[in-house]
């Protein structure tokens, strides 16, 4: 009867710690609303061009207990890019530049995250005219959680990362835009 017991007992326990473990793990979905993603390439050496895509969403799954087993995913429909100049921003979508008709979305996907004292360090694939290669974001915030409006728990992060457009495909007029292209998102995620 005792050792019973105990087998119910100590089932009835693991079931409780997987339980709290498995409460560990919160989604939350992007808030286009609140969030933003642009970015800042040079013109002619002289200058930076800025612009924003309008168009997104993404997902966090941020574990606190064990961050290792978070993740962080976003896709950008590129036909959203905006430069504020709609003859631009259509040459833009055109083939010889980011051709969204054949590569309709820019996507991360981590593939390894890791706590720090700022945020989360994210390593994932970054995808891009049909080019994926390997980034690491250094995100900002991620551990505050804010109540806005009455109901909705809500957290962000913010980063900024560099890459080079020549690694995805991207040499249209190298000489007149750099090849540096400086990618900023401020993101706001409400709890699912």
């Amino acid at each position: 009867m005792i050792t019973k017991f105990r087998q119910h007992g100590l089932a009835a326990l693991a079931l409780a710690i997987l339980g709290m473990t498995a409460q560990a793990a919160e989604t939350y979905t992007v808030d286009p609303v609140h969030s933003s993603v642009s970015f800042m390439i040079s013109h002619a050496g002289i200058s930076d061009i800025h612009g924003r895509f309008n168009d997104y969403s993404g997902t966090f799954v941020i574990n606190k207990d064990d961050p290792s087993k978070s993740s962080f995913a976003l896709d950008i429909k590129v036909e959203s890019v905006d430069t504020n100049n709609a003859k631009r921003d259509e040459h833009l979508r055109a083939p010889d530049y980011f051709n969204v008709k054949q590569f309709p979305s820019l996507t991360f996907q981590s593939t390894k995250v890791k706590a720090t004292d700022a945020g989360y360090e994210v390593t994932g694939d970054l995808t891009l005219h049909g080019v994926t290669k390997p980034v690491t974001l250094k995100l900002k915030g991620g551990h505050k959680v804010v109540e806005f409006p009455k109901g909705t728990t809500r957290v962000g992060v913010t980063s900024t990362v560099t890459i080079k457009r020549s690694e995805f495909g991207l040499t249209t007029e190298l000489g007149a835009l750099g090849d540096d292209v400086q990618i900023i998102v401020g993101l706001e995620a409400a709890k699912k």
